[in-house]
Protein backbone atom coordinates (compact mmCIF):
# COMPACT_ATOMS: atom_id res chain seq x y z
CA UNK A 1 0.00 0.00 0.00
CA UNK A 2 1.12 3.52 -0.65
CA UNK A 3 1.92 6.05 2.08
CA UNK A 4 2.58 3.45 4.78
CA UNK A 5 -1.02 2.28 5.15
CA UNK A 6 -0.06 -1.13 6.48
CA UNK A 7 -3.26 -1.66 8.47
CA UNK A 8 -5.42 -0.97 5.45
CA UNK A 9 -3.31 -3.31 3.30
CA UNK A 10 -3.60 -6.05 5.91
CA UNK A 11 -7.36 -5.58 6.04
CA UNK A 12 -7.70 -5.80 2.25
CA UNK A 13 -5.60 -8.96 2.03
CA UNK A 14 -7.41 -10.60 4.95
CA UNK A 15 -10.84 -9.89 3.48
CA UNK A 16 -9.75 -11.02 0.02
CA UNK A 17 -8.38 -14.29 1.39
CA UNK A 18 -11.58 -14.80 3.41
CA UNK A 19 -13.61 -14.51 0.20
CA UNK A 20 -11.11 -16.71 -1.62
CA UNK A 21 -11.71 -19.46 0.95
CA UNK A 22 -15.01 -20.18 -0.85
CA UNK A 23 -12.98 -21.40 -3.85
CA UNK A 24 -10.83 -23.86 -1.87
CA UNK A 25 -7.51 -23.80 -0.06
CA UNK A 26 -6.34 -20.19 -0.11
CA UNK A 27 -2.58 -20.82 -0.01
CA UNK A 28 -2.48 -23.28 -2.91
CA UNK A 29 -4.93 -21.13 -4.86
CA UNK A 30 -2.77 -18.01 -4.56
CA UNK A 31 0.47 -19.91 -5.24
CA UNK A 32 -1.00 -21.48 -8.39
CA UNK A 33 -2.33 -18.10 -9.51
CA UNK A 34 1.14 -16.58 -9.17
CA UNK A 35 2.73 -19.56 -10.94
CA UNK A 36 0.33 -19.14 -13.88
CA UNK A 37 1.25 -15.51 -14.50
CA UNK A 38 4.97 -15.59 -13.64
CA UNK A 39 7.12 -14.35 -16.53
CA UNK A 40 10.20 -16.46 -17.27
CA UNK A 41 12.01 -13.81 -19.26
CA UNK A 42 12.04 -10.04 -19.50
CA UNK A 43 13.14 -7.67 -22.20
CA UNK A 44 15.51 -4.75 -21.94
CA UNK A 45 16.26 -2.06 -24.46
CA UNK A 46 19.90 -1.94 -25.51
CA UNK A 47 21.49 0.55 -27.85
CA UNK A 48 23.31 -1.33 -30.62
CA UNK A 49 25.05 0.49 -33.48
CA UNK A 50 23.01 3.63 -33.04
CA UNK A 51 19.64 1.88 -32.86
CA UNK A 52 17.72 0.60 -29.87
CA UNK A 53 17.03 -3.14 -29.86
CA UNK A 54 14.97 -5.29 -27.51
CA UNK A 55 17.12 -7.98 -25.87
CA UNK A 56 15.51 -10.84 -23.90
CA UNK A 57 17.06 -12.09 -20.66
CA UNK A 58 16.18 -14.69 -18.05
CA UNK A 59 14.74 -13.72 -14.68
CA UNK A 60 15.59 -15.03 -11.25
CA UNK A 61 12.82 -16.85 -9.39
CA UNK A 62 12.42 -14.00 -6.91
CA UNK A 63 12.08 -11.42 -9.68
CA UNK A 64 9.52 -13.65 -11.45
CA UNK A 65 7.35 -13.82 -8.34
CA UNK A 66 7.75 -10.10 -7.64
CA UNK A 67 6.63 -9.17 -11.14
CA UNK A 68 3.68 -11.57 -11.00
CA UNK A 69 2.41 -10.12 -7.72
CA UNK A 70 2.99 -6.56 -8.92
CA UNK A 71 1.09 -7.24 -12.16
CA UNK A 72 -1.86 -8.77 -10.28
CA UNK A 73 -2.11 -5.74 -7.97
CA UNK A 74 -1.77 -3.30 -10.89
CA UNK A 75 -4.52 -5.14 -12.79
CA UNK A 76 -6.75 -4.94 -9.71
CA UNK A 77 -6.11 -1.20 -9.49
CA UNK A 78 -7.04 -0.78 -13.16
CA UNK A 79 -10.18 -2.89 -12.69
CA UNK A 80 -11.11 -0.70 -9.71
CA UNK A 81 -10.92 2.37 -11.94
CA UNK A 82 -13.22 0.79 -14.55
CA UNK A 83 -15.65 -0.71 -11.97
CA UNK A 84 -16.47 2.21 -9.65
CA UNK A 85 -19.12 0.31 -7.68
CA UNK A 86 -16.68 -2.50 -6.70
CA UNK A 87 -14.31 -2.23 -3.79
CA UNK A 88 -10.63 -3.13 -4.12
CA UNK A 89 -11.08 -6.48 -2.37
CA UNK A 90 -13.51 -7.65 -5.06
CA UNK A 91 -11.19 -6.47 -7.83
CA UNK A 92 -8.20 -8.24 -6.29
CA UNK A 93 -10.25 -11.41 -5.83
CA UNK A 94 -11.33 -11.41 -9.48
CA UNK A 95 -7.75 -10.88 -10.65
CA UNK A 96 -6.47 -13.77 -8.51
CA UNK A 97 -9.24 -16.04 -9.82
CA UNK A 98 -8.45 -14.99 -13.41
CA UNK A 99 -4.77 -15.70 -12.84
CA UNK A 100 -5.61 -19.12 -11.41
CA UNK A 101 -7.79 -19.90 -14.45
CA UNK A 102 -5.04 -18.68 -16.84
CA UNK A 103 -7.22 -15.89 -18.20
CA UNK A 104 -7.42 -12.16 -17.70
CA UNK A 105 -5.25 -9.13 -18.24
CA UNK A 106 -2.20 -10.40 -16.36
CA UNK A 107 -1.96 -13.65 -18.32
CA UNK A 108 -2.28 -11.71 -21.58
CA UNK A 109 0.51 -9.38 -20.44
CA UNK A 110 2.76 -12.37 -19.67
CA UNK A 111 1.99 -14.04 -23.01
CA UNK A 112 2.65 -10.81 -24.90
CA UNK A 113 5.99 -10.39 -23.12
CA UNK A 114 7.00 -13.96 -23.99
CA UNK A 115 5.90 -13.48 -27.60
CA UNK A 116 7.98 -10.32 -27.90
CA UNK A 117 11.01 -11.99 -26.33
CA UNK A 118 10.68 -14.98 -28.65
CA UNK A 119 10.51 -12.70 -31.67
CA UNK A 120 13.77 -11.04 -30.57
CA UNK A 121 15.62 -14.15 -29.39
CA UNK A 122 18.20 -13.66 -32.12
CA UNK A 123 19.50 -10.65 -30.21
CA UNK A 124 20.05 -12.57 -26.95
CA UNK A 125 23.82 -12.63 -27.52
CA UNK A 126 23.89 -8.86 -26.90
CA UNK A 127 23.03 -9.46 -23.25
CA UNK A 128 26.06 -8.55 -21.15
CA UNK A 129 24.51 -7.88 -17.73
Amino acid sequence: MIDGKKTQSHSIITNTFARLANYGDVITYVINAIENVKPIIEIKKVRISGSTQIVPSLLSKRRQETLAIRWIVEAAIQRRKTQPNWNFEQCLLVEIVDAFNKTGVVRKKRDELHRLAEANRGLAHYRWW
